[in-house]
């Protein structure tokens, strides 16, 4: 690595480098709540201080994919004020910004908008985090980008093939391009490097001329088999890789000897979790680049609150604890009590020099207590230290390794694999965890048309994203597939054939990876356009629900008031009569369908359609089963709109034809008898008595259909 000058020039960039800053981290918490907003406010005043370029952020920028009002606020309020100003930028971007920006309404750097007065530039890419969901595939980012206080690019618009248009900057006679990389799921990037689907654009002119920096955001260690991304996969031409996701600080490059450029991985400013990894102290980075030279300078963050962990095993001490001793649980606890006011002394030594750092630190004593050890009330132990520790209920973790099995062929030994605590240094994915709960159930209990991927991948969906349809929607979509599959076979109607065809059918869509992506990415969409139509007919059906016909109701109210004194007395004995029984919900849903009595008295009788709602979930064997005509109630003379009404006694009637109720409404004389009662009521609603209480009407109310 060649150093430049750290000295203010023209050819010079300064950037300050961060990842992971994971604004509203604990935002609830009485202690730590304000941890993650002191240390952006303290990240963006360095920037300030040293005069820096512009700042670039690896992601992660908030904890949550939907960040509370507080923390947008908090966010907005310390952009404005420490990026905003006269001060001018001395860089120019040479590439097509409706290229780097394409996916915005506001396709161009904010420091160009005649509209926006910034004095330090933000560019960042989005974390796992923070990234794109919904309909509109928005983030967090793009509300600050459309804000102008915050440039987002690295976001790739499509999932087949990704070009990786870099950001030409200049500042005298040095050129950077810019190149980024969006969060995007692992294991789907590790193949797509592998079926070389991932592409790196580089300028035309002068190739060897560019200092090539690259921000992503990935796993860098391995988590599994493709749950990672080797450095291996970057193209050669690189000069410098920011890593994001990885949370411990490892800022001072490092070359990979095989690709030859340096990778600095700046971790995060903030502990989200209690493990080695966050114990190291937090830097971030000021990078200077001239020409093709350059140098990491570290600062150390002074309001990040100090961590210190410690690990005791329990069977190094024989001659403090003898398992066979009564008292030994006492001796450990008093043990460990001295243990962790070691520690607390260590904290308040550290913080002497820094007054800015928060008074209460984080401590985490983990205790190995394998060999027959018995551990405390840990509970119990916590409240001595609430006055005094930040997070008093996670100072012990008491974990003892799992016995190590002997090897066997026939056996799945899980168990040898683990060697550390469950929760320290790990981290558990849900579509990994349904993938094991599927490959280690029980036969009746496995997936027989769905696959572990698919329905891992929908779950992590549900978890994260808040996604509730994406469940679902998967399992129409793969059942609507595997029916057309089975009709294109021509499949006899026999469950042998067919789920001999379904496993076959299944087993050529785990092979196929792609396809299978392509399945679980419709049906997010599915969920998601899904979710919109449902907010939409909400309003609406809110809108139009007091209004029948352009005849308002009062019958249509949800508190079920009596009617006002111009109904007469029938409307209350017609209710009494006929809402006797009912639910609220029916009995509003009735009073609807009655609204237009006004127009019934125009003919004798009108032609009633059965309607047979379709079921969520149909079986395969049901799909080839021939569904019989529903009985239809047709009279003399037919009315020339067919009024189809889930919510009235209409659709109970095509369900049992044959009720007591459904006779009277069939027969030309309830008609008739209804047509007569409207013209005296002169167009009001007015129950009659056929309304009488139905059996066979299923509770649930579906939406409701003209």
């Amino acid at each position: 690595m060649s150093a430049a000058s750290p000295q203010d020039d023209e050819d010079a960039f300064k950037i300050l480098v961060a990842t992971d800053i994971h604004l509203g981290y604990l935002e609830k918490d009485p202690v730590r709540g304000n941890d993650t907003f002191v240390t952006f406010n303290e990240i963006l005043e360095q920037a300030q201080k040293n005069e820096v370029d512009f700042v670039l952020l690896g992601g992660d920028l908030f904890h949550e994919n939907k960040p509370s009002r507080r923390t947008v606020h908090s966010c907005l309020e310390s952009l404005r004020k420490y990026c905003m100003g006269d001060r001018p930028v001395h860089f120019e971007i040479l590439s097509d910004q409706a290229v780097n920006f394409h996916f915005s309404k506001f396709p161009w750097v904010n420091y160009q908008d005649g509209n926006l007065n910034i004095s330090i530039p933000i560019f960042s890419i989005h974390g796992n985090h923070d990234d794109p969901t919904g309909v509109d595939a928005l983030c967090a980012l793009d509300i600050l980008s459309c804000a102008g206080l915050l440039n987002h690019f690295g976001r790739s618009s499509s999932v087949e093939k990704i070009d990786i248009s870099p950001i030409l900057l200049r500042k005298g006679r040095t050129k950077i391009a810019l190149y980024g990389l969006g969060a995007i799921p692992d294991e789907r990037l590790y193949r797509m490097f592998v079926n070389k689907q991932v592409t790196m654009l580089r300028p035309k002119e002068d190739e060897d001329s560019w200092f090539n920096l690259f921000v992503i955001h990935q796993n860098r260690s391995k988590h599994g088999a493709t749950n990672y991304i080797p450095e291996q996969f970057l193209d050669d031409f690189l000069n410098l890789v920011i890593w994001g996701h990885e949370h411990e600080c490892k800022i001072a490059p490092t070359q990979n000897e095989q690709q030859r450029f340096y990778v600095s991985q700046p971790g995060s400013s903030v502990v989200t979790s209690l493990s080695p990894g966050e114990a190291v102290k937090k830097h971030i980075g000021l990078l200077h680049v001239k020409g093709k030279n350059m140098k990491m300078e570290k600062i150390p963050l002074e309001t990040v609150r100090s961590f210190h962990m410690e690990d005791v095993v329990l069977a190094d001490f024989p001659d403090l604890f003898n398992p066979d001793n009564p008292k030994v649980t006492q001796a450990i606890q008093a043990f460990c009590m001295e243990k962790v006011e070691m520690m607390l002394d260590n904290a308040e030594r550290a913080r002497l020099g820094n007054p800015r750092q928060p008074e209460k630190p984080l401590i985490r004593l983990r205790v190995d207590y394998t060999g027959g050890f018995e551990p405390f009330s840990v509970h119990r132990f916590s409240q001595k230290y609430v006055d005094r520790i930040a997070n008093p209920k996670d100072i012990i973790h008491f974990f003892r390794h799992r016995e190590q099995k002997e090897k066997n062929e026939s056996d799945l030994n899980f168990g040898k694999l683990v060697r550390r605590p469950a929760s320290e240094g790990m981290t558990l994915r849900v579509e990994d965890l349904v993938k094991q709960y599927f490959q280690t159930a029980e036969k009746k209990v496995q997936l027989s048309l769905l696959t572990e991927r698919g329905m891992g991948e929908a779950v992590q969906e549900f978890v994260d994203k808040e996604e509730k349809d994406a469940i679902e929607e998967l399992v129409k979509f793969q059942l609507e597939k595997t029916q057309r599959f089975l009709k294109e076979r021509r499949t006899d109607a026999e469950e042998e054939k067919i789920d001999e065809e379904v496993r076959k059918f299944r087993e050529s869509r785990r092979k196929n990876a792609e396809e299978e992506d392509e399945e679980v990415r419709e049906a997010i969409t599915r969920a998601r356009a899904h979710r919109s139509e449902d907010a939409i007919l909400a309003s609406a059906s809110s809108d139009e629900e007091p209004m029948d016909m352009g005849i308002k109701t009062p019958g249509d109210s949800d508190d079920g008031l009596p009617s006002t004194a111009s109904r007469g007395r029938g409307r209350g004995r017609g209710r009494a009569r006929g809402a006797r029984g009912q639910t609220s919900a029916a009995r509003g849903s009735s009073q609807r369908r009655r609204g237009n009595t006004s127009q019934e008295s125009a003919t004798s009788s009108r032609t009633y359609k059965p309607v047979s709602v379709p079921a969520k979930n149909m079986t395969i064997v049901d799909a080839f089963r021939s569904v019989k005509p529903q009985p239809s109630w047709n009279s003399s003379k037919s009315y020339s709109e067919d009024i189809i009404d889930l919510d009235s006694d209409e659709e109970a009637a095509s369900i049992a034809p044959f009720s007591k109720a459904n006779q009277r409404l069939s027969t030309p004389s309830s008609f008739s008898k209804r047509s007569s009662q409207s013209q005296i009521s002169r167009g009001v609603d007015f129950d009659s008595d056929e309304d009488e209480f139905d059996p066979f009407k299923s509770p649930a109310t579906s939406r409701r259909t003209k």
